[in-house]
């Protein structure tokens, strides 16, 4: 079975460059994005199977691509997890009506994130672990 892609989308080249060590580390392909304007682009070319998603982005924040993705057919099928240093009161609300599954606060703990990773992709990659789905 091909190891599932996830697309990250977020300015901050360190939480990046983290991110992609823990995604490799645990068997997943990444994409990434720096902005609004290319994280729809991306999602289009690489078609990902998860996108952790920054609300504040330069070219169209989180929001804006949250609605885009939600309004293309193709794209409204790929779970999203917001991962933000966004007020959480403000946001969370907001970022799960807009169509994402879950909400992490930044920094995010390393085990929470990679079981909200395995927990939202299941049961699409049977090879993932799941344990409790949390919203936080």
């Amino acid at each position: 079975m091909d190891k599932a892609k996830i697309l990250i989308v977020d300015d901050d080249a360190d939480l990046r460059r983290g991110l992609n060590l823990r995604l490799r580390a645990s068997h997943f392909d990444t994409a990434y994005a720096t902005d609004g304007f290319s994280a729809i682009a991306m999602a289009q070319k690489e078609r990902p199977d998860l996108i952790i998603l920054d609300i504040g982005l330069p070219a169209g924040d989180g929001f804006i691509v949250l609605d885009r993705l939600q309004q293309n057919a193709t794209l409204s099928v790929i779970p999203v997890i917001v991962l933000t240093a966004r007020d959480p009161q403000h946001n969370r609300e907001r970022a799960l009506k807009a169509g994402a599954r879950a909400f992490l606060q930044k920094p995010a703990d390393n085990n929470e994130l990679m079981d909200m990773i395995r927990t939202t992709l299941h049961p699409a990659w049977p090879g993932t672990t799941v344990s409790a789905q949390s919203d936080r």
